[in-house]
């Protein structure tokens, strides 16, 4: 009997389970089904963005290639006399003008070589002045040899002997005298005249050494110029305005005219070479105007000219190499720094233009969403040059088309939006 009791209450107990059971599932199920209807009846997800429309307009042309710049000069000094340095005037970095003192030898020995040949040039002076009193020249004065003393007394005896000789000849022809009276006359007479050659020989060889000791001014004169100038050497200048962009002298080094002391370079304007393609060299030419953008100053445009144009295009890579010129007259651009040059077209062209910030590029493929009644569309486009903060649509916006600006992460196509 308790057996049988036994299993009427567990008979009951399980009905009582099974029950409670049902109506939990039966309680579940009206949820579900509510919360599928809550969802159904729940409106799309809109989302926020700011817009801009695209717009056309004619914008300028340019070739974009890069290069470094370089400066406009740059000349390693080297001194042009060997010595120890004494002073050095400029370091990395310093502005310096043509002319300005880099570094200084030791000039003691060079001053001396001055004092030596000035004294030289002194005593050819003095000798020149001796050799002129010989014979009777003052400065300035031309040489006549009759001039000197012992030619002009020559001459006169000579001219004596000479009237005493004729009247000989006109007593002899009238008896007046003998013949060994006229024989002693003509002796004489050639005596004196030998006497008179032998002086003008004398003055004229005399003359000849004045010419010697005026040559040897002439070289004394040189001497001394030649020791002014390597005592200028002294004082190692700049040799243009400038930048000091190194300096490898020291004081108490020894240098000679192998060895550089600084380097100076020229930093107004600077130098940059591109290549541009060969379908372009129609459109390049000199005094065409350019600008130039850095890492450095990524917001700053310098302008510049294209100054030279190879006169070869390369036969590897087909490209023009130009040389273009860029102002730097603030002194903010480096010569060795990396920079991007547009070369500016005459001519402008109409162009599509976003804001460079509605294009949301990723793996190299770039999109925007155009909205349009409500609704985001998504669009891929290609891309072309930036002006400002713009950029130019080549294929898939037209120009009025509303581009979203902002959430385009949130965005996409044909997703609801809010302006």
């Amino acid at each position: 009997m308790r057996s049988q009791g036994n299993l009427k209450f567990a008979g009951l107990l399980l009905l009582l389970v099974a029950v409670g059971a049902f109506i939990a599932a039966c309680g579940g199920s009206k949820a579900n089904v509510r919360k599928d209807e809550k969802s159904a009846n729940a409106a799309p997800p809109v989302v926020e963005v700011t817009t801009a429309a695209a717009i056309k307009r004619d914008l300028p042309r340019f070739f974009e290639a890069t290069g470094s710049l370089i400066g406009d000069q740059q000349t390693d000094v080297a001194p042009q006399t060997s010595g120890k340095v004494v002073a050095v005037g400029v370091e990395i970095g310093s502005p310096v003008h043509r002319g300005q003192m880099l570094v200084r030898l030791d000039d003691a020995e060079l001053k001396l070589r001055v004092q030596q040949a000035s004294a030289q040039l002194q005593q050819a002076k003095a000798s020149v002045r001796q050799a002129e009193e010989k014979i009777g020249l003052r400065p300035g004065q031309a040489f006549d040899p009759n001039r000197v003393a012992e030619v002009a007394a020559a001459r006169v005896t000579l001219d004596l002997a000479e009237k005493n000789l004729k009247r000989a000849e006109k007593l002899i022809e009238s008896g007046d005298v003998s013949r060994q009276f006229y024989d002693q006359q003509r002796a004489q007479r050639d005596q004196l005249k030998e006497q008179y050659d032998v002086a003008l020989a004398q003055a004229r060889q005399n003359y000849a050494a004045v010419d010697v000791a005026r040559t040897n001014i002439a070289n004394a004169e040189a001497a001394l110029g030649l020791a002014k100038q390597n005592l200028s050497y002294a004082v190692i200048p700049s040799p243009m305005d400038g930048f000091v962009s190194e300096r490898t002298a020291d004081v108490g080094e020894y240098v000679s005219p192998q060895q550089k002391v600084a380097t100076v370079v020229r930093t107004n304007p600077l130098r940059i070479r591109i290549d541009i393609p060969e379908q372009a060299i129609p459109e390049v030419r000199v005094g065409q105007s350019v600008s130039a953008t850095t890492s450095a100053w990524p917001d700053r445009n310098f302008a510049g000219r294209v100054a030279r144009i190879a006169p070869n295009v390369s036969a590897q890579s087909r490209t023009l190499t130009v040389e273009a010129e860029i102002d730097n007259s603030g002194g903010a651009l480096k010569p060795g720094q990396f920079a991007t040059v547009r070369i500016m077209q005459e001519t402008a062209e109409p162009a599509v233009l976003v804001p460079a910030r509605a294009v949301v590029s990723e793996a190299g493929v770039s999109r925007v969403f155009v909205i349009k009644d409500g609704h985001a569309e998504q669009r891929l486009v290609q891309t072309g040059q930036t002006e400002g903060d713009l950029i130019e649509i080549k294929q898939g916006v037209a120009a009025d088309e509303q581009v979203a600006t902002s959430n385009q992460q949130q965005l996409s196509d044909g997703i609801a939006v809010r302006q």
